[in-house]
């Protein structure tokens, strides 16, 4: 079990939150973070703040000068780091006073969220809240002392006086202060190695989902709170349970949440694609970022969701998003982007959060004319979509049948006339200022991508999609994998920088893995085993059987972090434990299941109490309880019959297929000429082979 501790007083009032300044024509002040590449350091390239990137030789400083250092993480879509920005970094009295007193480093949390993951922590220890921008005061070790979220100009500067006052009067007590909090980041990051412990059987899955079911919200979905973050990996798991196990009341808390969030502000209805969360309960309000990351692990979400219900109303979502990323996100050499800004400048040049996105009801009717009614019942411009400031953030809340009636229309047409009305307000919106571009592409995030294009071409049946997705596996095997199989984690303007972490082998282990199922190519099969035995190599804790976060060639922090909790991204340790149970499935004798086994015997105590945190975890549960399938398509027709199989949910499986004998043991001597079987295994031992993909599911659900 990881090892809890108390959580230390709190030291300052915390606001969690996360915009972008537009370009200045003359500067007065350049700092060093000029020669970086991460937007978000570059927009505080010009702060009167003497801000230095993380680096060794800058620590190193911060040791001989004995000075503290100041490190000040978030990232470029963030609103409230802009919003501090803007009152203290800009500010040359607060600057200079930090400048007097502090070695200023800026992280971008997303480069470095090795950085970041021990420096949550600490706060979260010190406070019981977190959130971006993240403030640390730490000696020049990195051991931190004090810590704070947003803080308006008079709290930060009154914080950090009385902060360097105690630094230089009572240095002995800040040091010991510091080694405890140092103490407490190491030890809540504890995995204990329980490798006598059983596996989690199908009766204590049960209870953890039970208890977790306490806390939905069945009318509105999600979770009984607000804010309220889609969290798709929860809901990707309860599919599963729900589909594999006969708990329809389950698919149907499913069905809801997803309805809902689809019908929400969250989902963009004029240009498709997710924003971050919703700052209410009824998926209405949200915060405007755009993140990859969160639009990749939605659309495999939805595309799964729309395999198992046929419900029209996924497929659209899966095609709304994909064609918002490709619109906005897509580079030219088949890398994506990481995020949109929630703010972008409005009709009085004033940046504003969620200004590109919202409307007001006099600019829908004088846009819409005769179709404004209509439009007006179908997305709420009324007090149920209201937000603030008399702009509405559109909304649904009836289905298509509904409003239909109402206007005495059919369904088509009415699909058609809002179709229509979409594409007049996307043209309008065209002419707005759009909200900047963190351009950035991240090995890890566009896994996640590759995964949901991957599915969408799964189960929706779309060519284009495993175009993209090819495209875009081309352009990671090129810029960001190197010879030894070791990765990059960050691209910009044509170079890789900055060592891969385990979250970035584990997710583009994961996507070639699906890659392979749907394409056959093999080269995507032996580079997801090539990543993931270099990650067993560089990564692995020999005393609990998980993986660090950073690799052993990385420059040392002050932990060495484990990340187990499912977050918006589930763990690193969660999916490469998913990633050797498959690979296991395919090459048995390279001990990829004991390990995966181990790594879940460790975690799983957390799962009563806490299972919306390990809901990725919760997946191999059922592996281990339930048949896992091994399907092997061999014969002439292979690739079209694998196609086939492929279109049927079926998680608890892995897919492979040649013509003849192909890379792993279970395609070997099985070809009949002018015949094509399938055959469906359990652990290598097969039942009697069939020619129809019906044939073959019916092997599994049945």
């Amino acid at each position: 079990m990881i090892k809890r501790i108390i959580l230390l007083s709190v030291l300052m009032p915390l606001f969690s939150g996360c915009t972008q300044k537009s370009d200045k024509v003359t500067h007065k002040h350049t700092n060093a973070l000029i020669n970086e590449t991460s937007p978000y350091l570059l927009q505080h390239a010009h702060n009167p703040v003497n801000w230095e990137a993380w680096r060794p030789e800058v620590l190193e400083r911060a040791k001989k000068e004995d000075k503290p250092l100041l490190i000040s993480i978030g990232y470029s879509s963030c609103h409230w780091c802009h919003v501090m920005e803007k009152e203290c970094f800009e500010d040359e009295e607060v600057a200079q006073m930090m400048n007097e007193n502090f070695i200023n480093i800026k992280i971008d949390r997303e480069e470095r969220p090795d950085v970041d993951q021990i420096y949550m922590d600490a706060i979260t220890m010190m406070s019981g809240n977190g959130g971006w921008p993240l403030n640390i005061i730490a000696l020049p070790d990195g051991r931190p002392f004090w810590g704070a979220t947003y803080l308006p100009k008079d709290n930060w500067t009154k914080s950090l006086k009385q902060l360097v006052e105690l630094y230089q009067k009572d240095k002995p007590r800040i040091v010991k202060y510091a080694t405890d909090i140092a103490n407490g980041i190491n030890a809540v990051n504890l995995v204990e190695n329980k490798s006598d412990a059983d596996i989690f059987n199908m009766e204590q899955l049960d209870n953890a989902v039970q208890s977790w079911a306490n806390h939905f919200d069945n009318f509105l979905g999600g979770y009984k709170r607000a804010p309220k973050f889609m969290m798709p990996n929860n809901w990707d798991f309860l599919m599963h349970y729900a589909q594999t196990n006969n708990k329809p009341e389950l698919m149907e808390q499913v069905d809801v949440t997803l309805t809902r969030i689809a019908y929400g502000g969250v989902f963009d209805h004029v240009g498709g694609g997710f924003s971050r969360y919703s700052v209410d309960n009824k998926w209405h309000v949200p915060h405007f970022e755009k993140m990859l990351y969160d639009n990749g692990p939605l659309t495999s979400l939805y595309a799964k969701a729309y395999a198992v219900t046929k419900n029209e109303l996924y497929k659209e979502v899966v095609e709304q998003t994909i064609a918002f990323v490709q619109e906005e996100l897509l580079d030219e050499n088949g890398g994506f982007y990481s995020s949109l800004d929630a703010d972008s400048l409005n009709e009085n040049g004033e940046l504003v959060e969620g200004a590109y996105y919202v409307w007001t009801k006099e600019e829908l009717s004088a846009l819409l004319g005769a179709d404004f009614e209509i439009f007006q019942d179908y997305y709420n411009i009324n007090s149920y979509g209201l937000w603030e400031h008399e702009n509405y953030v559109l909304i649904r809340d009836k289905d298509d049948d509904e409003i239909a009636k109402k206007h005495d229309l059919s369904v088509a047409e009415l699909k058609t006339k809002m179709q229509e009305a979409l594409k007049v307000l996307k043209a309008e919106r065209a002419k707005r200022s759009k909200p900047r571009l963190d351009d950035k592409v991240l090995t890890s995030w566009n896994g996640l991508m590759l995964t949901g294009l991957i599915d969408a071409y799964r189960y929706l049946g779309d060519e284009k999609y495993l175009e993209l997705a090819l495209n875009n596996a081309s352009f990671l095997e090129s810029a960001m994998i190197k010879e030894d199989y070791s990765l990059y984690r960050n691209h910009k303007d044509g170079n890789s920088d900055i060592d891969a972490f385990l979250e970035d082998y584990a997710v583009l282990g994961e996507s070639f893995i699906s890659l392979y199922e749907v394409t056959f190519d093999a080269k995507w099969l032996n580079l997801a085993k090539n990543l993931v035995d270099y990650a067993v190599t560089h990564f692995s804790d020999e005393n609990s059987g998980m993986f660090f976060y950073t690799s052993d060639a990385d420059k040392s922090l002050i932990r060495r972090s484990i990340e187990t909790i499912d977050k918006e991204i589930s763990s690193s340790n969660s999916i490469m434990a998913k990633n050797l149970l498959k690979l296991h499935k395919l090459y048995p004798d390279d001990g990829y299941g004991d390990r995966a086994k181990q790594m879940l015997k460790n975690v799983q105590d957390d799962f009563i109490e806490s299972a919306q945190g390990f809901a990725n975890w919760m997946n191999l549960v059922l592996f281990e309880n339930q048949n896992f399938y091994e399907i092997a398509v061999v014969g002439d027709n292979y690739k079209e019959l694998g196609r086939e199989i492929s279109r049927s949910y079926l998680p608890n499986s892995i897919l492979v297929g040649s013509q003849k004998d192909g890379p792993v043991d279970l395609l070997k001597n099985r070809y009949a000429e002018g015949e094509t079987f399938v055959y469906v295994c359990i652990e290598g031992a097969c039942k009697l082979p069939v020619q129809t993909a019906e044939k073959a599911v019916a092997l599994i659900n049945n």
